[in-house]
């Protein structure tokens, strides 16, 4: 796994009407991209490996996998319908110690991780 120390954005944050991005957004992204390393990405289908820390238990899983799917298409240049399958996890963490934690990998013989 991959950890990069940041708080996940919600969607409901990350977009002005249906076309903008916010300034929060643009920022989130930025920082972001500052700090993936440098990996590469398998060939074929993927699997998305992600866990939240969030500080928050109403924090909802599912807002900030998108936005952050996007985010690794545009760091490492690949097409994110090549993702098959997302595995994601919520953990609470307490609150400065939000965190997002990600691994990609190739989707061996076509077979789902279940």
């Amino acid at each position: 796994m991959i950890g990069i120390k940041i708080k996940p954005l919600s969607v409901n944050k990350a977009w002005q009407g249906r076309r903008y991005k916010t300034k929060e957004y643009k920022a989130y992204e930025k920082e972001i991209l500052y700090k993936l390393p440098d990996i590469k990405i398998p060939e074929g289908d993927l699997i998305l490996y992600l866990e939240f820390g969030f500080s928050s238990k109403g924090s909802d899983l599912s807002n900030p996998i998108k936005m952050f799917e996007d985010i690794l298409q545009k760091k490492y240049g690949f097409n994110d319908n090549r993702i098959y399958e997302i595995q994601a996890k919520k953990k609470i963490c307490n609150k400065g110690a939000e965190y997002i934690m990600f691994w990609i990998d190739k989707i061996h013989d076509g077979l789902s991780h279940y």
